[in-house]
């Protein structure tokens, strides 16, 4: 488990800046300050459940994909995979948790007295989805490839609502579109050996 990152936002707008360069990209980076994205956590009471929690689990992410396409396609990986799209894959997969999450209150017996704790609610204004939001909300402002957007729509793999509605269209994502696979694994092992979790 790694430590918690020091400037996750210093970290995540470096790499933004660096290799994320198409049409609207200023557009999209502006709105990601404006919002709360760089104050929110990555979840309720799991992994990054903290102030700052969503960008540093995002960082995370694309630091994941990108070891997993350098190693999937080797030397020449950026004739396959240009590292703006692991860019965008990896630090915008869950845009959708932009203003999803808002502090609240419960009491809590310390000490045999009742005290009142905050904790992270899910206050969802936009039910769009999960992978689904976060594509509606990046191609808002840039325009994602057709492998950028499965990639992003599916990065949640089996456990995605709609899977357990029995939708198959996972499956047929993977099998057509290798970068969905790869964010997938990536988000799997950011959010399950990376980060620090919750013991609640």
């Amino acid at each position: 488990m790694a430590e918690q990152m020091k400037d996750p936002q210093g970290a995540f707008l470096e790499i933004y800046d660096a290799h994320i360069k198409r049409q609207g990209s200023a557009e999209l980076r502006a709105y990601l300050l404006r919002s709360d994205f760089f104050r929110a956590p990555a979840s309720t009471r799991y992994h990054c459940a903290y102030e700052g929690g969503l960008c540093e689990h995002s960082v995370n992410v694309y630091r994941r994909l990108l070891r997993n396409v350098q190693q999937e396609y080797g030397e020449e990986w950026e004739n396959v995979v240009s590292h703006e799209t692991v860019a965008i894959c990896g630090l915008l997969h869950d845009l959708c948790k932009i203003d999803f999450y808002k502090t609240d209150y419960r009491n809590v017996k310390e000490n045999g007295e009742w005290v009142k704790k905050p904790y992270y609610a899910r206050d969802e204004l936009l039910p769009f989805g999960h992978g689904e939001k976060s594509v509606y909300i990046a191609n808002s402002f840039l325009r994602l490839t057709r492998e950028e957007a499965m990639a992003i729509n599916w990065h949640m793999g089996g456990f995605d609502t709609r899977c357990r509605g029995g939708d198959y269209s996972v499956g047929e994502a993977f099998a057509k579109f290798p970068l969905a696979v790869l964010l997938h694994v990536s988000d799997l092992t950011a959010s399950y050996i990376d980060e620090k979790r919750s013991e609640h």
